[in-house]
């Protein structure tokens, strides 16, 4: 069991069950899954940069990326069906929990000017969705060594209902939301 796993069966489960009153523990949110995903729109042309992408991503996740790849041609882009766009992970179960605790407690403090994050990246149904435009904010990554600086987006899937009951997760779980 994780840290950040312990911590969220010991304070925040009993946090949530008094503060949305849950008869049951399974209605009890909790995280599913964190899935990270890089867009690389000039990777079709450049496989160089999709292998490294892939290296850095993995590094980051601890978990082999996967390459994404172009479902449709589009002309206007010079893209064809099956050409490399982008490359995603996703992690679940421990290595979920050792990266969300990786971002929270070294990532994102290493952001310039961090002020915490705004909470506009909610879906609705609880899950949340974080862009990053610089990859080299996590401690894995040897800024000499990196090329090209790239963004990605880090989603992470609870099961809460509400968006309120996923914020009120993320915030108990040590995210650090804007005031």
């Amino acid at each position: 069991m994780t840290r950040l796993e312990q911590n969220y069966s010991e304070k925040v489960v009993p946090a949530l069950q008094k503060e949305f009153g849950y008869k049951s523990p399974m209605q009890i949110p909790k995280l599913k899954f964190v899935s990270l995903n890089m867009g690389l729109g000039e990777g079709s042309q450049n496989n160089k940069l999709i292998e490294e992408a892939v290296n850095e991503l993995t590094l980051i996740a601890s978990q082999k990326a996967v390459i994404t790849r172009a479902k449709k041609s589009i002309a206007a882009f010079k893209l064809r069906e099956g050409m490399p766009v982008g490359v995603r992970v996703t992690l679940r179960r421990d290595m979920m929990w050792d990266f969300y605790d990786k971002l929270v407690n070294f990532a994102l403090p290493r952001v310039r000017d961090f002020r915490g994050i705004p909470d506009r990246g909610f879906d609705g149904r609880g899950n949340f969705t974080l862009g990053i435009k610089e990859h080299s904010i996590f401690p894995e990554i040897n800024i000499d060594k990196v090329e090209n600086i790239k963004g990605m987006n880090i989603t992470v899937v609870t099961t809460a209902g509400t968006d309120k009951e996923g914020k009120t997760l993320l915030t108990l779980l040590g995210m650090p939301f804007k005031k």
